[in-house]
Order: structure tokens, then sequence, then C-alpha cells
């Protein structure tokens, strides 16, 4: 019907869309006209010696080249090196986590899937770093600590 044709046009617009990190009880809320295209959202990329800042995941510091993956599917081949820098997991990205020294993700907290697999791999963990995905560049060096949940970009 015409109104179930209007509503699958209004879910891919809505699609389109990065909503904010946090959406609260629509009290302050941003509107939803204002959210930027998922294309469009990205920060400034990090340079050498910025420090990101997330939530601690999984104890640890390592220091590797970062490797941007969007998707499960698509990952490159990683070595124990690398650090899995990811927008969120579940668990078809748990094969990821046993080739990888490190994960960063852009949404998760203590309880969440990344920060969990990662502590019983024992591998270093920062969660709710904040469009890591789009600020780390591929290949970067950087230092991931878990504790504290801080991704510090060094070369």
């Amino acid at each position: 019907s015409a109104v179930i044709a209007e509503r699958e046009v209004g879910f891919q617009e809505l699609h389109q869309l990065e909503p904010p990190y946090i959406v609260g009880n629509g009290r302050g809320d941003e509107p939803v006209h204002t959210w930027p295209r998922r294309n469009a959202v990205g920060g400034e990329i990090a340079k050498i010696g910025d420090v990101l800042q997330g939530g601690p995941g999984a104890p640890g510091v390592i220091t590797g080249r970062a490797r941007i993956v969007l998707d499960p599917m698509d990952a490159p081949d990683m070595d124990p090196t690398d650090i899995l820098v990811a927008p969120t997991t579940d668990p078809s990205w748990a094969p990821l986590f046993l080739s990888v020294g490190g994960v960063v993700v852009n949404v998760g907290a203590v309880g969440s899937h990344a920060a969990i697999v990662s502590r019983e791999l024992g591998v270093p963990c920062a969660v709710s770093v904040i469009q890591a995905t789009t600020r780390i560049p591929e290949g970067a060096l950087i230092t991931v600590d878990g504790s504290t949940g801080t991704v510090t970009i060094v070369g």
C-alpha cells in the first residue's frame, strides 16, 4: 500500500543519518533534521600526539598499527601487532579478535561485546572512542591503554 511505501522511504532516509551519540528522553535532543548524513560524519583527522579519550574496555597497553575495519567480512589480513579499529562489534567480529593485539571501538561500554571478548582474550580495548574509525588514519601507529580508554597517535 501507499502507506507502507511511504514509511519505507522514511526509514531509508533516517538510515542515512548519523544520530547523536546519546539520545535522551526527547527533551533537549537534537531534532532529526539537524543530524548529519552518515557519509559526512568524520571530525578532524587525528595527528601525531593527539589523544582520543574513550572508556576502559579491557586492561593493558599496546602500540601497533591501526587497521580500520567497517565490516568483518571485508577485514584485511591482520597480525598480532595490529589494532582493530571498528564502529562496534558483535559475535560475527569474534574471529578478528584472535588475530590482533588491541581493539578500539566507536561505541561500547564495559559490558559490550568488544570489551567482554577483549577481556576474555587478554587484549587491551578502548570503548566509546567517538568517531575513532574516521579520526584515526588507516595504518597509523597508535597506543591503546585499555585501563584508561585512551588512544594516542604516535606515528
